[in-house]
């Protein structure tokens, strides 16, 4: 299946590869909008800001409980390997697209396992990013409008702020996001165009990181703040089965393998492509960790699943009320310029479904058009109709995740279509698809048995 297996048919494959250049879900490279003005190349560090912005998203709330049930060092350690991984993953998909003049993921995946491969890649981006986009809204509902839970409200910020009416209600306050934030930056037609937002979505998990630092540090010379545990606490079987639980919000914590063709294709140098994924994975490791050890100092064992929830409380400081809104506002806004990074890839991954053999959608307004306010309204219906959709991506979502970011990438370097796999790249493979698979079924197991106990005490 590698380039060149002979001179009668090498006019076919030419032909070939420019159609699926032509058509595949990522954009070409320094494609020109309609001549309007010249496109460069992107930078090294609007690349950077561009990754790190796909990388950390939502599930950085979600890390102070792993930690919390690991431990610290254990936890610290698992967020390095996953890490490590993930640029092993990355270049395996890099190298073989550079060797194959491939530029797109699909196109790699259709290379390696001819169409259905394409399809399975395609449809899993497409179930990730929308059950992702559908929780970043339900999201920011939550920490602008407020919800209830178990009978329970929780006032959202703008509830907080001037009290309950018709203008601050989720559905009115989620269609005012989507109207005048979402709809403006899903327009732009170049990744390289989101740099600025996606610098601006890093520096607020920053604020985050720099205000859950500087809290627990202030009660820990104060003496309010318990030692945290350093190793996990292990009790019997079951105990250690429940460790097992924290790995797959690990191991999907860093996944963004369906925007690196994207941003590889924009570069004016291609070969900056490894370095600017080292350095991304650095800073997301870095927030990462920080984020992880700092929450789980201050919160200790009252570290909840969603740490933001524990920024609904009395946090035993001056102006403690003041510290939460900051938090929760710098988190909703970051969550908002996440968004038009994964709506990135969303699109062009279901116009490759939808329209395989059609020229690139950047070059046709109306399909770009019909298919952004397409899935805009059925995120924004979805997000209003039914919010309770999380649980149910939480299996799919689980599911497309690890294949996208380490079971697709190992299944091309095994069938190396390029011929460029060494032994270690094949062990590595093998090892990357037994502890996805593995880390998956926990997930799954985990995830129907907390539905199965919440309807039992319902």
């Amino acid at each position: 299946m590698g380039i060149g297996n002979g001179s009668s048919n090498g006019n076919h494959q030419s032909a070939h590869k420019e159609i699926r250049d032509e058509t595949t879900p990522l954009l070409p490279v320094k494609v020109e909008e309609e001549g309007i003005h010249e496109f460069n190349g992107a930078s090294f560090s609007g690349a950077v800001f561009n990754l790190s912005t796909t990388i950390v998203g939502a599930g950085i709330m979600a890390l102070p409980a792993s930690i919390k049930m690991l431990g610290i060092i254990p936890g610290i350690l698992m967020i390095v390997i996953v890490a490590l991984l993930t640029e092993a993953s990355i270049d395996m998909l890099v190298r073989c697209s550079h060797q194959g003049k491939i530029t797109s993921y699909g196109w790699l995946m259709g290379e390696a396992y001819g169409e259905w491969g394409r399809i399975a890649l395609q449809g899993s981006v497409v179930i990730n990013n929308v059950g992702v986009l559908i929780v970043y809204m339900i999201i920011i509902g939550d920490v602008l409008s407020g919800t209830t839970s178990a009978g329970v409200h929780h006032r959202g910020i703008l509830e907080g702020w001037f009290g309950a009416h018709l203008w601050n209600s989720r559905a009115i306050v989620l269609l005012a996001t989507a109207l005048l934030v979402f709809a403006p930056l899903v327009s732009f037609k170049r990744l390289d165009a989101l740099r600025y937002t996606s610098a601006l979505s890093v520096a607020l998990a920053v604020v985050f990181v720099v205000i859950t630092a500087g809290i627990a540090i202030i009660k820990l010379f104060s003496g309010t703040v318990a030692m945290p545990k350093l190793f996990p606490e292990l009790d019997g079987l079951s105990s250690i089965w429940k460790l097992f639980t924290a790995v797959p919000v690990l191991v999907t914590a860093y996944i963004c393998h369906y925007n690196v063709h994207s941003i590889d294709n924009e570069l004016e140098d291609r070969t900056q492509i490894k370095p600017i994924v080292r350095t991304s994975l650095a800073l997301c490791s870095s927030v990462y960790i920080a984020t992880s050890f700092f929450a789980y100092l201050l919160f200790g064992e009252g570290t909840l699943d969603d740490v933001l929830a524990n920024f609904d409380s009395n946090l035993g400081i001056p102006f403690s009320s003041v510290f939460d809104d900051i938090v929760r506002v710098s988190y909703a806004a970051h969550v908002m310029l996440v968004f038009p990074i994964v709506f990135f890839a969303l699109r062009l991954n279901l116009d490759g479904l939808l329209f395989p053999t059609s020229r690139h959608i950047s070059r046709d307004n109306k399909r770009f058009a019909i298919i952004t306010i397409s899935l805009l309204t059925v995120i924004y219906l979805a997000a209003i109709l039914i919010p309770s959709i999380w649980d149910a991506f939480q299996f799919t979502g689980a599911t497309a995740a690890v294949l996208i970011g380490f079971i697709f990438p190992a299944m091309v370097i095994l069938r190396d279509p390029y011929e460029i796999a060494t032994k270690r790249d094949k062990i590595l493979a093998v090892t990357m698809i037994v502890l996805a698979v593995l880390s998956n079924a926990v997930a799954l197991y985990s995830d129907a048995m907390n539905i199965f106990r919440k309807k039992e005490v319902a």
